[in-house]
């Protein structure tokens, strides 16, 4: 049983922002696979279950706030009984360029508080993650506020196919392993070049 967890924030006012990539390349592998995700209270997350290819997935969105998350991912693991190397986590990334893609078999948050609270949580680093760039704010935008805003227009008409690329980078990650993923995935800089 595989599980990806895509990180963000719940509710309306999140729902388009940056730090909510996760949660859309979630709810584009479920509508891709017919997979309904629904609220599920003892593990803090929308989630569902279904098949890709040969494998039976897990797909959540943790319910619970970004910061928060390692609780929703904690829960799903002993519901489940996922094995730490059938995860991995989908979130946003400041320090890659907009539009890339990074799968990394384990490592440090690097400031990711989402990241950071599932670390915790598990007591360990060692499960994969595909980091998709939405690229630094100018230098007069704070951060925080950068990562819960919108997407641009022009950004917007680039974001169905970075979201395409990672739903492909998952769908590689199920059925062949991380190793060749990362093979794969790594090396480009930005979907379709």
């Amino acid at each position: 049983m595989k599980l990806i967890v895509g990180l963000g924030n719940p509710g309306d006012t999140y729902k388009d922002s940056r730090h909510n990539i996760g949660f859309s390349v979630v709810k584009a592998i479920a509508k891709s696979y017919k997979i309904s995700l629904k609220k599920e209270n003892s593990t803090f997350s929308l989630s569902a279950k279904g098949k890709i290819g040969d494998q039976n997935v897990i797909l959540a969105a943790p319910v619970t706030f970004m910061n928060l998350s390692g609780i929703a991912v904690s829960a799903l693991l002993k519901k489940y009984r996922v094995n730490l190397n059938n995860l991995l986590v989908v979130l946003d990334d400041l320090d890659l360029e907009f539009g890339r893609l990074k799968l990394r078999s384990s490592g440090s948050s690097a400031g990711h508080r989402g990241l950071n609270s599932i670390i915790d949580s598990l007591g360990t680093t060692g499960f994969a993650r595909l980091r998709i760039g939405i690229g630094r704010p100018f230098k007069d935008l704070d951060a925080t506020k950068y990562v819960l805003s919108p997407f641009t227009r022009i950004e917007k008409e680039k974001v169905r196919q970075i979201i395409s690329q990672a739903v492909k980078c998952a769908e590689v990650w199920i059925i062949k392993g991380i190793t060749e993923t990362m093979n794969v995935f790594n090396p480009k800089a930005k979907p379709n070049e």
